[in-house]
Parts: structure tokens; sequence; C-alpha cells
């Protein structure tokens, strides 16, 4: 449960009228994550809740229906279209969190990811299924299902949650929306003959709507019905209105852009992510007392099968997935290994690409491991016990695992992109290299080689890590102020925006 003291007392200065906020997403790390959504779904509306009554709307995955929170039916929802009726769910988590479950058996309820089954494939009626979270937002918000509570700004999350704004739009609803992209290659694009499934109207279909080269949008429906769109880093929200990493929509946010409709918050990371007090962690350590790193990381190489060894620990936490560079990663392994480190890989994504890495491991045994899944612990204990962290992202719009690898002392060898950009000091905090190229990647990992072999000089990078302003107060204060204005400038013009 993630742990927000000092973020909350940051912001006691703050005074505001509270607004009632619906949080719409499709993932949350207390009950089912599969990234970075689910962190900040979890942290985010936590640490709101000084300022804001903010509430999380999610579907009802088995993760959710059958966690140890008790869920109490609270509304129903009609059909409309395809969408099936639904019911809405209250939980109310120990602290004080408030999350709407929408109760869709024959939607929801399948063994798999949000978004897929075992096997990594999507469910074929996902436009289906997020279509009707999307729905249950607008109605909400609408006053409907006799949830007994009315937002007065929506929050949406990425392409699961695009239609959302939509949905509020063509019913004429004057609530604001926020619609953040945490992910812009992922856009829930479905044939345009879906249409009458969803019970989107002829008129949407165009190009400053939700119509994406003569099929439809998800996210850009998101976008284009909003009332204001964020992405989480400063730089990503600059590289997205840019034809190389616009996706094919740099003009459409490039317009947005110049009308003062987008801007970048990055994320930030909960007070949990502590190395003195993280009760996951094999040995808590602090501040130049690296004992309890060096006992972390006996165990990260004992749990990874690899050798003893004085040389570097190299970690690599992430989805497997060709965004994140896992192709260079493999290209720099020899160099890794002839230099003397080691490797250690976890994570689950796309099968060609975990079966790459069940590969890489086979081609160095004792010095490269790889677990294939996720779980909490051991990957707290990676960050803890790694000299580095390796993320050599094609794009990456905030990350998180760099952020938690430099509380843990462990310095990220990343590619200057997005968030990466943002939050990693070069030569300081870590090493940024240009280039998604193995040379550009090489001469990075070079210079983190000669560190490690520089002991004051390591500890020194280690501490100013490990001291990084990352907490999420620093997001918290501009949305908040972003609610505010979103909120008042729809009261100030007679409920239009």
């Amino acid at each position: 449960m993630p742990v927000l003291t000092s973020t909350s007392k940051a912001l006691q200065t703050h005074s505001v009228t509270k607004q009632k906020v619906l949080f719409v997403t499709s993932e949350i790390a207390d009950l089912v994550k599969t990234g970075g959504l689910g962190d900040v779904s979890a942290a985010l509306p936590r640490a709101m809740s000084p300022l804001h009554d903010v509430r999380v709307l999610i579907p009802g995955y088995p993760q959710v229906v059958n966690s140890d929170n008790p869920i109490h039916v609270v509304g129903e929802l009609g059909g409309h279209a395809a969408l099936p009726p639904c019911k809405i769910g209250r939980m109310d988590m120990k602290d004080g969190l408030v999350i709407y479950v929408l109760l869709c058996p024959e939607l929801y309820e399948r063994e798999g990811t949000p978004y897929g089954a075992n096997n990594g494939r999507d469910w074929p009626d996902n436009h289906i299924r997020f279509a009707r979270l999307g729905l249950a937002a607008a109605e909400i918000a609408a006053g409907q299902g006799m949830v007994h509570w009315k937002p007065d700004l929506v929050h949406a999350h990425d392409w699961p949650a695009g239609l959302a704004p939509a949905y509020m739009h063509w019913r004429g609803l004057k609530t604001p929306t926020l619609f953040t992209i945490h992910n812009l290659a992922y856009q829930g694009v479905v044939s345009r003959g879906c249409c009458p499934e969803l019970g989107i109207p002829a008129h949407a279909m165009q190009q400053e709507g939700l119509e994406f080269y003569g099929k439809l949008s998800f996210l850009k429906a998101g976008m284009a019905y909003s009332s204001h769109i964020t992405t989480v880093s400063a730089t990503y929200a600059e590289e997205i209105t840019t034809p190389e990493f616009g996706c094919g929509l740099d003009g459409f946010l490039s317009s947005k852009a110049q009308q003062g409709q987008l801007s970048g918050i990055p994320n930030g990371i909960d007070d949990s992510w502590e190395s003195a007090t993280d009760p996951h962690l094999v040995c808590p350590f602090s501040l130049n007392d690296w004992d309890g790193k060096a006992v972390n990381a006996a165990h990260v190489r004992d749990l990874f099968e690899l050798e003893p060894s004085t040389g570097p620990l190299f970690a690599v936490v992430s989805r497997l997935v060709f965004q994140k560079g896992l192709d260079l990663t493999e290209g720099v392994s020899e160099f890794i290994v002839n230099a003397g480190g080691q490797i250690a890989i976890i994570g689950r994504g796309e099968p060609e690409e975990e079966q790459a890495m069940r590969e890489l491991a086979l081609r160095f045994p004792g010095q490269v491991g790889v677990r294939i899944g996720f779980n909490e612990t051991d990957a707290r204990r990676m960050f803890a016990g790694s000299d580095f962290l390796l993320m050599p992202s094609r794009y990456e719009p905030c990350g998180l695992s760099q952020m938690y690898a430099q509380r843990f002392g462990s310095l990220p060898v990343a590619r200057r992109t997005g968030g990466l950009a943002d939050t990693i000091e070069d030569g300081v905090t870590g090493f940024l290299f240009d280039e998604s190229s193995i040379p550009s990647y090489q001469e990075a990992l070079r210079r983190a080689f000669y560190v490690f072999d520089q002991p004051d000089l390591l500890n020194a990078m280690r501490c100013r890590a490990m001291t990084q302003p990352f907490n999420w107060c620093k997001a918290v204060q501009p949305y908040a102020k972003l609610y505010d204005e979103l909120v008042g400038r729809s009261v100030g013009k007679s409920g239009t925006y």
C-alpha cells in the first residue's frame, strides 16, 4: 500500500476548494498491474486526497473482485448499443481510497491480464470492454446509476479510458475532462465498423474527432474530446509533437500544444521507496552504509543463479517489449560480461522478447540470469542489490524504474529520451546516451564501469541519486492547479467548456 506521509505534509499549505474527481483507469497497483499506469493509479489519487475527493473507477477483473476488499453494489447502468448493462460496486480501501468497480462478468471476469489472455494475445472484444468503462464514467458524471456521488471533473487515463470524454461530449455533459497519455504508442485502434457496436455517432468519424487513418482510435477520442491533455514528462510532451515520436498524431498534438491544451507533468514515486525501511529488502541500508546493499546483491545473484562476483551487477526490471530496447541490451551483453559485469533480468511481455531473454541467459550461464514474470519483492531487491539499472528505451514517456533505482542507490544507464532525460543527471545520478545504437549505449557503459572502479566517486553518485526529490508532491501541485483551473473555467463559462 503506498505511503504518502511526506507528500501529505507538503500539501498542507495548499488551500483550495475540494473538487470531486473521478479517476478512470484500467489498472491500479493495489489490485492489478501491468506497468507504470497501475503505480500512478494507486499513488496519485492518494497523494491528491488532502486537496480533492478523488475516487477511482476500474473494471471488475478477477484480481479486483476476488481481492480481500468487500464490494458493495451501489448502482446499476443500462446497456447501450452492443455494450451490456452492468452494476457498480464500491470498494473502500483501508486508507480511505474509494474505488468504484464496474461489475460485468461477461466482459471482465477472465483469467489473464487486463488486456488479454495469459498467452499474451489481446482479447478480441477489448473495444467493447473498454468502451463500457468509458460509458460508465460518462454515466456517473451525469449522475446516473444511483452512485450518490457526482464528479466535478473526470480524469481519464490512456486509451482504455479514451471514450470517457467522448461519451460525455456526445451526451452534452458540461463536466470538464482531463486526459492523460501514459504511452502514445498504445492507441486502441479498431475498425470503423465497430462504431454501431459502440454507439458512436457518425459525425465523430472525422479528422478532428476519433478518426485515425480510416479507423477509430480510443486514444485520439480522449485527446479530441477532453478539456485538456497531459502526458507524463515535459520532454515527452515536446517529443510527441514531432514525427519521430508522434505515432501518426504529431500534427494533431502540435495543434493542441499551440492552443495551450497539452502539458507535461512528471510522475513521482511514493514514500515506500526508502532503502532504510522497506520491508521487502533482505537487508536495509542507508546513505554511506552499503553493507545492506551488498547483502541484497548476494541474494539477487543467488536468485538468478549467477556466480559469486566482485564485479558490477546490472539489473533489467522491465516489460519485455520492443519499446524497451532489449535487443540493444542483448547487443552489449558480451561487452558487459567480458568486462566483469553480470546481468539480472525480470519481466514479462511479448512472447518473442521473452524468448530472446531466455536465450540470452543460455548464452551466458552464470553471468546472465532471467526470470519471466514479475513480483514486487524480487523487483525491489533487484533495485536495492544492483549497481546499475539498464534502460535503453527507444522512447520512455516518464519511466518509474529509473526513479526506483536511484532511490535505492542503483545508477541508471539510459537513453536520453522522455522522462529519462528529465530525471537522470548524466554523470551525477546516472549515465545517459543519445542514440538507439550499440556504440552509443556501450560508451555510456564504459563510463559506468570506470565509476564502479572508483569507490569514492561511485558512492558520491549513489548518494546524489538516493536524495533526488522524486516524491509525488512535485506532480500533485501542478495537477491540483490544473483541476482547479478546469473546474473554475467550466463554472465561469456557465457550464460550457
